[in-house]
């Protein structure tokens, strides 16, 4: 299944936790895990899809971002069903 990460800023967002966030993304694509990702253009936060074998599995994911483990965003993971 495919899941829809979404990782919207907090007020207190640290942007130097963003090269951390960036090099998990690339470790999740580097595994085959990540399909997309990017920021959204009002830069109140992003998004990115990953490949899981389950909610629960891809929320485990999610939450090891730094982004989610420094509390800098609020991660919302949702089962995704993209065409």
């Amino acid at each position: 299944m495919k899941y829809l990460v979404l990782t919207i800023r907090k007020p207190r967002f640290d942007a130097a936790f963003v090269p951390a966030h960036y090099d998990f993304l690339k470790s999740l694509r580097d595994r085959g895990i990540l399909e997309q990702a990017g920021p959204f253009t009002d830069r109140s936060g992003g998004a990115y899809v990953v490949k899981a074998g389950s909610l629960e599995a891809a929320r485990d994911l999610a939450h090891a971002d730094p982004l989610h483990r420094h509390d800098c965003s609020e991660v919302t993971v949702r089962e995704w069903d993209a065409r």
